[in-house]
């Protein structure tokens, strides 16, 4: 497995990570939950994401992985959804960490995001100083903001945050080019969610009204097309490879799927004519294009 420096946060990461969401289902089982936590962790996989949104997921990596806690480096998301407080303010944040801390059965949350807040949410300065507080008191290692667009671009120049988590892929390329260039420059950790644009190039028609529907639309407009790779190789391993990239989060339900992910992102870079391709295809549409929320 493909280790790298995550920025200057003194902290080593996969290039692989593994996105928990799928864990906090209950349609998953409490066994296969653990099996596929633990087998993240056999693959070589040191970097386990989730968030206070993701269901049963902090309580299932808590139970699972408390044992081999050494092992990996967790990264989550808060800023909401504590009873009887508001959302997005300092009481917030400090309960919502002290939570997290207990459901992870852990003393420190290595990565801690403020999840996909709006820009003027972000710039509160009691907000950032909760952030701050909770790491000098080694509640969290690193403050992060998971994001996009104008909010994140705020956060890659703030001083309050060491690490971005942000849309990177053949279709979703706004932070890739607007936003990570300085932000690698500065020595923040970057990592790259819906790394394969949600697998969008699975739908014949377009998915009306499905999450995957902004990504279905894009590849058609693009005419984007994987050369001689499979589509799943073709996206993974371009936004592994991106610049300022250090770690891409893919979530699944199936062992044999994340062994297979895995195994692609051994294989390296596309080569860069293949590059080039993809961001040629995206070139009119800079300014047309947001990251996707």
């Amino acid at each position: 497995m493909i280790v790298r420096d995550f920025g200057t946060t003194g902290l080593r990461v996969s290039a692989l990570g593994f996105g928990a969401g799928h864990i906090g289902s209950p349609d998953l089982g409490e066994d296969e939950a653990g099996q596929l936590l633990n087998h993240a962790l056999d693959l070589g996989i040191t970097l386990i994401d989730t968030a206070r949104g993701y269901g049963l997921s902090e309580e299932r990596i808590g139970r699972h992985l408390k044992e081999r806690r050494g092992e990996f480096v967790l990264s989550s998301k808060g800023g909401y959804s504590v009873e009887n407080v508001p959302d997005w303010t300092p009481e917030n944040i400090r309960l919502g960490i002290e939570r997290a801390l207990r459901t992870l059965q852990t003393d420190v949350i290595d990565i801690f995001h403020l999840h996909s807040c709006p820009l003027e949410t972000l710039r509160q300065e009691e907000l950032l100083g909760a952030l701050d507080a909770a790491r000098q008191r080694g509640e969290i290692r690193v403050a992060a903001y998971s994001g996009e667009n104008d909010a994140l671009a705020w956060a890659a120049q703030s001083p309050h945050f060491g690490s971005l988590q942000t849309s990177v892929n053949v279709v979703d390329q706004w932070s890739l080019r607007s936003v990570l260039p300085g932000a690698a420059a500065r020595g923040l950790g970057i990592i790259a969610k819906r790394p394969v644009a949600n697998a969008a190039w699975r739908f014949s028609e377009r998915p009306t009204g499905q999450y995957e529907e902004a990504y279905w639309d894009r590849l058609q407009v693009g005419g984007l097309t994987p050369g001689d790779l499979d589509w799943d190789e073709f996206a993974l391993r371009f936004s592994t490879f991106a610049p300022g990239v250090q770690s891409v989060i893919v979530g699944t339900a199936k062992l044999e799927r994340l062994t297979h992910n895995a195994a692609l992102v051994a294989r390296g870079p596309l080569p860069d004519a293949e590059i080039q391709r993809v961001m040629e295809a995206f070139e009119p549409y800079v300014g047309q294009w947001p990251g996707e929320v």
